[in-house]
């Protein structure tokens, strides 16, 4: 319910008596919070953290009892009950204790009676010391958390650069229908005025016909606007969803909050050697360039150890009764020990595993450089773009003004009986075109703003 209300608080920001508006912050939080992609992604790394548990069971210490009996002809052979304990360590060593309980009239001659019980140690003196296959699949699965923590952050920067353009042409829309409605309303009161000013003489017929046309052109074009403005609520309703994972249509009634560009560039990096700083350290897709190369830097490791010899030493020491130290000689009496040495001559296996890791290794290398050259590139293109269009809407906000200018003069005229409603209609469509010119580049510079965090990997960086 809490989150209902925090969603039906951002959606609809209403006062009794005010218009219900969205901004650019409180529809970031929406997407934030609420998008199944968002949802899903916390799901990924949900599923590596339970891997990663999976990997740890390897180092579980296992507690384990065999028992079995054999009967035949009234003769007990053999019953024999062996629980153990081995703790497995983090270095290879593996350390082990049990009970043998033996009893029977047909045992091997290597066992022995009665109860006996054994401290063990089982050491690898060449191949799986430095590296083996449980602490590769622990590491690399510490590894693989962090690329779909990584993971996430590239789809949340392509969620939040797409929602955010959403936003943009919304707003867009919603300012050149503004801008069309303010004609329409203009060229209705003109025409009002032209109708009166005939019906007094002051004015020819025809004049009434040219603010007719007028007033019909602002009138289709008004239609076309607010069709755009339906696609563009329709486009963004796209992102907004409820703690329900339900999609949300937001209404025809709530507008974007006015003046809301400042917020939509605040915390942007506008600086290009920083941007490219930035991008270099922690963009998430290098980063799991970094993570794979991580990852088989392991399988190296553990592939070396197949070009080693297999050298194992066991030891386990003995006591009648349960497990004991007490009195232990260790090499002089009640003791086992093994070794096992195990070595292909040709090792021709290990050398084609740690060649083809090698070559992965490689390969993956000049995939990490191709693809810090490609952010760059990028980075720096959007950056050239962001230049650009500010000199663009420098020059179109200068224009618009001159427009304005002209526009009032023809007015001026037109009240002295100087011009026609001919030029002042020509003069507000030019004035009408730079005014969608302008906005269009603003909104061109917010999304390309928008581009270039994303591209540096630092629209979404938590």
């Amino acid at each position: 319910m809490k989150n209902k209300a925090l969603l039906l608080l951002l959606i609809f920001n209403v006062s009794f008596g005010q218009q219900k508006t969205l901004s650019s912050t409180e529809y970031w939080q929406i997407v934030q919070n609420f998008h199944p992609i968002v949802k899903q992604t916390l799901i990924e790394i949900k599923q590596s953290n339970a891997s990663l548990t999976i990997a740890r069971g390897a180092f579980d210490p296992i507690l384990e009892h065999y028992s079995t009996q054999k009967t035949l002809d009234g003769k007990n052979y053999i019953d024999y009950h062996a629980p153990s304990l081995s703790i497995p360590t983090w270095y290879g060593i593996e350390f082990n204790a049990g009970i043998e309980n033996i009893r029977g009239s047909r045992l091997d001659i290597s066992q022995t009676q009665g109860q006996t019980s054994y401290l063990g140690i089982q050491i690898p003196l060449a191949k799986n010391l430095l590296m083996d296959k449980r602490r590769a699949v622990l590491q690399q699965a510490k590894i693989l958390q962090k690329m779909a923590i990584q993971d996430q952050r590239t789809e949340l920067n392509k969620l939040l650069l797409d929602a955010m353009e959403s936003y943009i042409s919304w707003v867009r829309s919603y300012q050149a229908f503004q801008l069309v409605q303010a004609n329409y309303i203009n060229a209705s009161k003109r025409l009002e005025f032209v109708k009166k000013s005939v019906e007094f003489g002051d004015r020819p017929a025809i004049d009434t016909l040219e603010a007719l046309t007028q007033k019909q052109t602002f009138e289709n074009m008004l239609t076309g606007k607010v069709l755009d403005v339906a696609k563009a609520r329709i486009g963004l309703s796209a992102y907004l969803w409820n703690a329900d994972n339900n999609p949300v249509d937001l209404a025809e009634d709530v507008i974007p909050t006015p003046n809301d560009e400042v917020n939509l560039l605040a915390n942007a990096d506008l600086n290009l050697q920083s941007l490219i700083e930035k991008a270099m350290q922690n963009h998430p897709e290098l980063n799991n360039y970094r993570n794979k190369l991580a990852v088989l830097g392991i399988e190296k490791k553990l592939k070396f150890q197949s070009l080693l010899p297999k050298l194992d030493l066991s030891y386990n020491h003995l006591s009648r009764g349960g497990p004991s130290l007490y009195g232990a000689s260790f090499l002089e009496n009640n003791y086992k020990y093994g070794v096992k040495f195990e070595l292909p001559l040709r090792l021709s296996e290990g050398r084609g595993a740690y060649q083809a890791t090698k070559l992965k290794i490689e390969n993956e290398q000049l995939n990490l450089n191709q693809k810090q050259v490609q952010i760059e590139i990028k980075i720096r293109n959007y950056f050239n773009e962001f230049e650009a269009l500010q000199k663009q809407i420098r020059t179109q906000q200068s224009a618009y003004t001159n427009f304005q200018s002209l526009v009032k003069a023809e007015e001026q005229r037109f009240d002295n009986g100087e011009s026609s409603l001919f030029l002042i209609n020509s003069r507000e469509m030019k004035s009408l075109e730079a005014a969608e010119k302008l906005v269009d580049l603003k909104a061109y510079l917010q999304k390309t703003t928008f581009a270039m965090q994303a591209s540096a990997g630092i629209l979404y960086e938590n």
